[in-house]
Parts: C-alpha cells; structure tokens; sequence
C-alpha cells in the first residue's frame, strides 16, 4: 500500500515541476494589446512561449474594446478587427482565465492595473515563479517591488 501513496505522490510532483520548467506567465491586457494591434514581436512571443498562461477576465474585456476603439479610429479594418477577434478567443481557450472576484478588487483596491497583479497574486504561487508580461509600466514596476519577473 504505501508503494501505491509514493506512485501517487510522484505522478502529483512531475506536472508541477514540468510547469515551473516551462514558466508560468500571467499575461497582462497591455501585452496582448501590443502583440495584437502593434504587432510588437517580443510579446507575441512571450504569449506563445511554453508554459501555463493564465490571465484576469479583464484582459479579455479590456482587449475586445481596445479593437473595437481600434476600428473605429481606423487603425483596423472590419476584416482585420475579424481576425483579431477570432485571435483573441482561440487565445482565451488556451487560457487559465480568472475571474475578477470581490477578493481580488479588496486585493487591489486601486483601479485596473493593479486588478492584474492582484489577479496574479490569487493564483497562490510566489512570485519567483510566475513571469508578468506586460507592456504597461506602472503595471511593471509594481510587479517587479512585488518580486515578479517582468517580460
């Protein structure tokens, strides 16, 4: 029997040490934005790298309406908002989307930007072990005095 426990607990162990070898990258709405309408290459290949990414609901809210502005202001086409859109929900499938909780606001107590790295504080992991990507500085230098790695 006791094999059985140190099978069981060793199968517990592997997903979690190939997750913290593969990075876990809590992605900020500025750094999506930038992949999406900027075409900014160093975060879509953060967005891309292996690993568990995982995001705020907010991201996805904030993202649709910056392409919507985006079009409006015609900076995109109907088409190009298309595809950005259908971009956007294949990004949110491949995503642990977290949702903005009462915790999470009385975490941040501040406005957007600090939802994020209260958002990334909720997953419960210490911050050595989760990158933020980001393009947004006050988002930045509040992650990084809050022990985050910044991409």
């Amino acid at each position: 029997m006791a094999k059985r426990r140190g099978k069981r607990a060793a199968r517990r162990k592997t997903p979690v040490v190939a997750e913290v070898a593969a990075g876990l990258r809590y992605i900020e709405s500025s750094a999506l934005l930038a992949a999406l309408l900027e075409r900014d290459t160093a975060a879509r290949n953060a967005l891309q790298a292996p690993g568990r990414r995982v995001t705020s609901a907010l991201t996805f809210a904030e993202a649709s309406r910056a392409l919507v502005r985006a079009r409006v202001a015609g900076r995109l086409s109907t088409a190009e908002e298309r595809a950005a859109l259908r971009w956007l929900q294949t990004f949110h499938r491949r995503c642990d989307v977290f949702s903005v909780t009462e915790a999470v606001l009385a975490r941040a107590g501040r406005p957007f930007p600090i939802v994020h790295l209260a958002t990334a504080e909720a997953l419960g992991e210490p911050p050595q072990l989760v990158s933020v990507v980001t393009r947004d500085v006050r988002v930045s230098e509040n992650a990084r005095a809050l022990g985050y790695a910044i991409e």
